[in-house]
This record gives C-alpha cells, structure tokens and sequence, in this order.
C-alpha cells in the first residue's frame, strides 16, 4: 500500500471504522463461517437497599434490563440483593462471589451496582442490605484479580469509587464527580437502557459498547436536568486508561476524546469501547486470541494518533499503515499470505 493511498484511506476511515471496513469484507468475501468462540464472561449483578418502594422498583427494572442484556451476550450472570440466603448479609455474600469470580479464567468480569450511596467526608460507600460496601473494601477485594475488569457503579456519592478502583486493564464508570453528589442518581436507568440499545451505536459497527452506552446515559441525564429546569445532582465519568481522573461525557466526539491528556497520557475512552454486553457478528466470529491482538493494536494506533504532530510524516504514515495492515490481517487472514506483514 502506498503512502498516499494510505493517507487517503486515513482521511475516510479511523479507528472503530477500521473494524467496520475489514468485518464486513470478513462477512462478505470468506465462504466459510468462522466458529464462535466467546471466552467465558462474568455478570455480578448489585443490587442495593431501596429505602423507599418505589426505588425498589425502579432498581428491580434496571436489573432485569442488565439481565436481559448479558442473556443475549452469553454471560454467566449472578445477582446479590435480591433473594439473599436467610442469616447471609448481602456484604458477605458479594465478596464470596467476587472471591470466586476472580479466581476463574480470563474472561471480562462485570461488576455493576445499582441503589444508594453515601459519602461521610472521608469514606464513600454502597447502601446494601446490612453492611455497606466502602469504596477501599471493593479494591482490597479487587486487588489479586487478574481478569479484566469493568466496574459500574450507579448509585449517588459514587465518584471516590473512581480514583480507588482504576488501573491498567480496568474500565470504571461512576454517576457522580464527587462523593458530595449525593441526591439519588437517574443515570443507572438511563445506562441499563442504553448498554445493550442498537440506537447508542455510536460508530454503527454493529454493537454498542461500554463507552456509547456510558455516553448516550450520560447525554440523557444531562438532557433530563435541563429541561426540568434543575440543578444537575450528578455528573457520570468514565476511566478506562488507569490514571483515576475520569473523563465526562461532554469531552467527546463520537467516540473520541477531543480533550488531549497532559503530559503525554493515553486519553479515556480507548479500551471501554472494546467491551461490549452483547457482540455483534463480526466480533463473535473472532478468537479470544485474536481479539486480545486486535485490542492492544487499536490501543496502538490510538497512542500513535497521539503522537501525530510530534513526528515527521513518513515515520507517521509508515507506523500507521503497519497497524492498519495489522488490524485488516486478523479480519482477513488471506492478506498475510499477499504480501502484507504483520506487526510484531
């Protein structure tokens, strides 16, 4: 490939497109069917105190649509704060499942919780039947886990949950900015309804990811306060890159950061739209294998995007057409064999 035809192909194309370009030549052009082979992923599914009736039913609603969703995805799904074991308190119960959970494979885990929180100044904490859950007690449980991670956490006062779970291979989502955000939150019905919605396909790859249903949620709670005339009482973020700050809606484009990160640091958004609660067809028909390969490339070439106005052109357009090559040979296995190296 020719580096004009290269930057040409960039102008049209980036990112998410690169997969929708290459997934539908896969469908099109290959007269075999690649065999399914989802690795295992975990649904643990929170949730929390009502207080109050109707909230009770509110977050009963929210969880059957989380449900719903991981059913259609495949996942192993396991519930705490619905029909807890007489004498188990549901802190105890939840921590046994997490212990468990992290102990298998290397499939996506899903922590999600949905209820109240509360927020004393110091401690942030998840409202449970019984003891509460604080933010440091979900890290030191989460601490030896090896399986990738997404942690949802839906309820008020949840923005120190942020800063005490990120780090590398994790996707946090929080409701609110800060633990002093402590009415009760609407973002949670908002995200149940979008994380398995056709309508928040940002980039119309064919399935919607943690980061455009994370975005349409946020967009609607925004929308919600403004034509009610209120305050806003939360303001989600989502981190995905390890640095525990935290990105709000309103900083992307389509399902690109547009703010760039100080100091040289990979911006948000870049791993949570690799994880999706129900895949499309083209994603299912890779391997574990392979979709482990063609994350850490499109990781790559986010980083090198980056980097654009810091290099010459050449080197540029060389690195980008190796990682373009790259991501097109996991679609289209018969482009190695033409002549197009991967990269290593």
């Amino acid at each position: 490939m020719e580096r004009d035809a290269v930057k040409r192909q960039w102008c049209l194309i980036s990112g998410q497109w690169l997969r929708i370009l290459f997934a539908s030549c896969c469908i099109l052009a290959s007269e075999k069917a690649w065999a399914e082979t989802n690795d295992s992923r975990s649904l643990v599914l929170v949730v929390g105190a009502a207080g109050e009736r109707s909230y009770g039913e509110k977050f009963a609603s929210w969880a059957n649509l989380w449900k719903q969703g991981a059913a259609r995805g495949g996942f192993q799904t396991i519930v705490v704060g619905e029909d807890a074991p007489p004498g188990v308190n549901d802190k105890d119960r939840f921590l046994k499942v997490l212990h468990d959970e992290t102990a298998k494979g290397r499939g996506e885990l899903w922590l999600v919780f949905i209820g109240h929180g509360t927020f004393d100044g110091r401690d942030a904490k998840f409202n449970l039947r019984g003891p509460d859950l604080s933010a440091e007690e979900l890290a030191a449980a989460l601490k030896s886990c090896t399986r990738p991670v997404a942690i949802v956490q839906c309820a008020s006062a949840s923005g120190p949950f942020l800063p005490a779970l990120s780090g590398p291979g994790r996707v946090v989502i929080v409701a609110t900015r800060s633990g002093y955000e402590v009415n009760a939150t609407r973002f949670g019905g908002y995200l149940a309804r979008a994380v398995a919605d056709p309508a928040a396909d940002l980039d119309k790859d064919g399935q919607t990811s943690l980061l455009e249903a994370f975005l349409m949620a946020a967009r609607q709670v925004d929308q919600f306060y403004r034509e009610d005339g209120r305050l806003a009482t939360e303001h989600p973020l989502i981190d995905d890159n390890g640095d525990g700050l935290g990105t709000p809606w309103d900083w992307f484009r389509g399902v690109y950061a547009t703010r760039k990160p100080a100091e040289g640091k990979s911006v948000d958004g870049v791993r949570s739209q690799q994880w999706m609660l129900v895949r499309g067809e083209s994603e299912q028909q890779l391997s574990p294998e392979a979709r482990t390969r063609r994350d850490g490339l499109e990781q790559r070439l986010a980083a090198l995007r980056l980097q654009k106005n810091q290099l010459d052109e050449t080197t540029y357009y060389d690195r980008l057409e190796k990682i373009v090559s790259a991501i097109a040979g996991l679609y289209l296995p018969e482009l190695e064999t033409n002549g197009v190296a991967p990269v290593r």
